[in-house]
């Protein structure tokens, strides 16, 4: 069956699932294939639950006149994804960048919701699957979408592009990241400016550069762009400052020498930039100030990304969703700043660094010194192997022994550390 064959269904059938265990009455399953599952062994299943067709790609399992046999039912999904965003011509913002992206798309989204009826990806689902999901919840009223895109290898976001056609563009940064998977710092680079590069082909296309990110500056060079940042004599869109972080931000932004103050539920002043993007990215599509401010002071980041805790013993920083290089630091510089008594660090190591992985610890090792804190913990081999002169765990249920047996009291803790180390398992000690 061809696309246009396959969309003509669709349009009477505008619901896609990918799993037979979430189910909308009348949609269309798609068996994909994982690691560990086939989904064209649900294909009967998700028939059963109330799908009309399912979408395989093993003749095995093409057994109901309800079943479409493809090559590939990922490239099927892919393809028809691409055709119906065409159809909608619906302008697209797409985000990438090392760290922030899932924020910033939350918080354009949310701008842009002020003035448009906008759409975006409900989590972060930003790769070869996610992606069309997102494009296939598009509608004819919806005037803008913003999605969020990621790649694991060199082409990827290329390829995510060609399938999203985005009209826009941001990256928010690039650091240090899963290089384990792309081999070095510049292909991961390379890896991102694919976005760039991807949105200069585009007619009117435009990207939205952080100009203080020298890196990100030179890749736009050609590019139509429009710029944010800190303040300072350059012509930039909009620019701001930060007022406080203790813990929440508070920021000042101007634009046209017109100010306004921002009390955010964010906490770290590195999310300065992430809120700026979506600033000027509002103001762009004629959000109105006010309803910027007002839009970013509602917005509430997901509970297992930064929040604070208070618990019967402690006041808990937590960020155990996730870590690399470039956001330990943000994080131990934000902490290391905050106004507060009796600071204890836990950090949990970081993955996927690679060859660099060893140098990017003991980095984060030297760092720590800079800072007056009252006690350092530090758990994962990647801490250990260093032998550093803090406290160091190899595995998160060696520092629950430890904590069950010496409990912290009375301070004020951040926790920072890659998501597959668990380090929230320890919050029911602290």
């Amino acid at each position: 069956m061809d696309i246009s064959s396959l969309y003509k269904i669709f349009t009477q059938h505008p619901a896609v699932t990918t799993d037979s265990r979430d189910v909308t009455p009348g949609a269309i399953f798609f068996a994909l294939k994982g690691i560990n599952f086939d989904g064209n062994e649900y294909a009967s299943e998700a028939l059963a639950a109330g799908c009309s067709y399912a979408v395989v790609d093993n003749p095995r399992y093409a057994t109901s006149p309800n079943t479409i046999l493809v090559e590939s039912s990922l490239k099927t999904l892919q393809e028809l994804a691409n055709y119906h965003r065409r159809k909608m011509r619906t302008p697209i913002i797409a985000i990438t960048g090392t760290n922030g992206k899932t924020t910033t798309k939350e918080l354009v989204y949310s701008v842009l919701s002020q003035e448009h009826n906008a759409i975006a990806p409900e989590e972060n689902i930003n790769y070869a699957i996610g992606v069309p999901l997102t494009l296939l919840r598009l509608r004819k009223e919806h005037e803008i979408a913003v999605i969020e895109i990621n790649a694991g290898k060199i082409g990827g976001i290329k390829e995510l592009c060609e399938i999203a056609e985005p009209d826009y563009g941001l990256i928010t940064n690039i650091s240090p990241s899963h290089t384990e998977k792309f081999g070095s710092l510049q292909n991961l680079i390379n890896s991102k400016k694919e976005l760039y590069t991807y949105i200069a082909s585009r007619k009117e296309g435009k990207i939205f550069v952080n100009y203080d990110n020298p890196a990100l500056r030179e890749m736009a060079v050609g590019i139509p762009s429009i710029y944010y940042g800190l303040d300072s004599d350059h012509d930039q869109f909009v620019t701001g400052k930060v007022v406080s972080s203790t813990p929440y931000l508070v920021f000042e932004w101007k634009m046209a020498r017109k100010f306004h103050t921002v009390k955010t539920k964010m906490i770290g002043d590195y999310n300065l930039s992430n809120a700026l993007a979506a600033i000027t990215i509002g103001k762009y599509f004629g959000v109105k100030g006010e309803k910027i401010c007002r839009a970013i002071e509602a917005y509430e980041p997901d509970k297992r990304r930064t929040h604070l805790k208070e618990t019967k013993k402690n006041m808990l920083l937590i960020d155990a969703y996730n870590a690399n290089p470039a956001s330990m630091q943000a994080a131990l510089q934000n902490f290391g700043q905050m106004e507060v008594n009796n600071k204890v660090l836990i950090l949990g190591e970081m993955k996927e660094l690679g060859p660099d992985s060893n140098n990017e610890h003991q980095r984060i090792v030297d760092n720590i010194s800079q800072y007056d804190f009252d006690k350092v913990i530090l758990v994962g081999e990647n801490f250990n192997q260093l032998s550093p002169q803090y406290e160091t765990f190899s595995e998160v249920e060696d520092l629950m022994d430890y904590l069950k047996k010496q409990p912290l009291k009375n301070n004020y803790i951040l926790l920072k550390g890659a998501r597959r180390l668990h380090l929230e398992n320890i919050i029911e000690l602290l």
